[in-house]
Parts: structure tokens; sequence; C-alpha cells
């Protein structure tokens, strides 16, 4: 087969029509060629491809991609490219993220690779340092060791000069700023935290009114160093659709970003349902002797 191509004008025009046009931006998460085919069949703007996504659909948190049970990077690149590419029709544009702290990568050759097979946006959350507490023992040795916030900044700013979309993201207004304004993106996403729901769902107790607020805090921000960026929502307690809209009635986002709210919280209530009905199943008194 032949996957289906597109530029970097491409996506770049389609969505600031959307914004234009006062349609939000929808980006999802998968972590199978079946859920990259039906979210772009539901109108999904930019599917994203990381190893979170790939262990969500093994049945693991997210948070999982943070040990070293896997090669984040090289397990991206595989799925991408051998499950979601030829499961897409071409009306949807895949971001894969990438972890830029890989020491085994020269990301200047991931990124070729990924344009090789048809990928042409990137962000930075493959995992991102960004999940770990800065005022932990952790970060301060991950730093120590060469595994920084800065190394995805010039991940993002490299992959924007050869020629990819770029999506950043980052937990707080300090890194969303620092990213925005050495890095540049054409999208970004502030990440609210974990998304509450459940097998795997972290719930801090936070309401959606709070994760809006927080967002539009940073929102502010970044409007002022960066007028024209496309920015969306993600995390923490937008989880359903009705959060979302709250999400969009109250921040000044042009979109939303849902990784497990259209992957595994909808395969799980649906499994478990269906296999439920299933598991009730009896034989009928057919009068046998």
């Amino acid at each position: 087969m032949i996957v289906p191509r597109t530029s970097r004008a491409a996506i770049l025009e389609k969505l600031h029509a959307k914004r234009a046009d006062r349609k939000p931006i929808w980006i999802a998460s998968a972590g199978s060629g079946l859920v990259a085919k039906l979210l772009e069949r539901a109108g999904v703007d930019c599917v994203n491809t990381f190893s979170g996504a790939r262990l969500r659909a093994n049945g693991m948190g997210t948070m999982s991609m943070l040990w070293p049970i896997l090669d984040s990077n090289q397990q991206t690149l595989d799925y991408t490219a051998q499950d979601i590419m030829p499961a897409m029709s071409g009306d949807a544009f895949v971001c894969a993220c990438m972890n830029a702290n890989d020491p085994l990568k020269d990301m200047v050759v991931v990124i070729e690779q990924l344009k090789a097979m048809g990928v042409v946006s990137v962000s930075n959350i493959g995992p991102s340092i960004s999940y770990v507490d800065k005022d932990s023992q952790i970060y301060r040795v991950l730093e120590k060791s060469g595994i920084t916030f800065q190394n995805e900044v010039d991940f993002l700013r490299v992959a924007k000069e050869m020629g990819m979309v770029t999506i950043g993201l980052a937990f707080d207004e300090e890194d969303s700023c620092q990213l925005v304004r050495e890095a540049q993106p054409d999208v970004f996403c502030f990440h609210a935290g974990t998304t509450k729901g459940g097998l795997t769902g972290f719930d801090s107790g936070e309401t959606i009114d709070e994760t809006a607020q927080r967002t539009e805090a940073a929102n502010a921000k970044l409007r002022a160093l960066s007028p024209d960026l496309l920015l969306v929502a993600h995390g923490a307690a937008m989880e359903t659709p009705s959060d979302a809209q709250y999400i969009l009635d109250h921040t000044s986002c042009d979109g939303f970003w849902t990784g497990s709210s259209t992957e595994r919280l909808p395969i799980e209530r649906a499994v478990t349902e269906t296999a439920a009905e299933f598991a009730a199943l009896r034989f009928s008194d057919r009068g046998d002797a």
C-alpha cells in the first residue's frame, strides 16, 4: 500500500482555517490502528502517537512509559509505521510524540525517519521530563545526568527548521513560556495533568473549573508571547465531551487534545458492558431429555 502524504503548509492552512471558522481543533492519541481509523472517521484533525498510548492499549497507565521497560522512541517509530500510518486515509495528519532525551538516537535522524514514513509533525511528550515534579530528587538527578527540558525545546526548534509541524507541550507556566519563546511551536498544549477516570486514570480531586482556570492562566502568558499561537487544552478533569465543552466555553483555547478520553475510557466501557452481556448468557430450556 501507499500511505497518504501531506505537507506542513496544508496542515497549518487547515488548522488556521478552523480557528477562523470558530471550529475547535481536535488532537487525539491512538495506541492502535483501529482507534486511529475510528478517530479519523469521527473527524479528528490530528492523531498523535507515543509510547504511552501504546501502553494504554495494552492495559497499562500512561505513566508506565517513564520507566525503563521499553525503548520509547523505537516503540513509537515502529507502531506508527506499522499500525497507524497504514490505517489512515489522509483526512487527518499524524503527530509522533518523541523522547528528545534519548541518549542513543540523533533526533535529526529520527525526524528524517518520520518524514520518510509520511509523518510531518512531532511533539515533545514521548515522554517529557515535565512529567516529573521539579522539587523532587529524581528531577534533580535527571537534570544532572543530562536529561533536560532544554533538549525538548531544542528538538522542537530543529524539527520546525526541518519543515515539521511542531506541537509543544508542558505542565507548568515556566516551562510553557520557555518552550513557546525558544522553540516557537505551531501548536501548544498546556498539559493540566493525567486524565482522571477508568481503571488507570488519576483523580487529583481537581474540578473542571479549576482545570480551566489553570489552563487559561497559562494561555494568557502564552498569547502575550505569541499572539497567533494555536492553543489546545488537555488532561486533569477534562474527561468527557461535556468537560471539553466547558474548557471551550471558559478558556481562550482553539481546541482540545484527548488521550484516554477517546481511547482508553471508551474501550474500557464498551468491552466491559458487551462482555458482561455475553457472560450473562445461559442455555435455554430446549426440552432435552
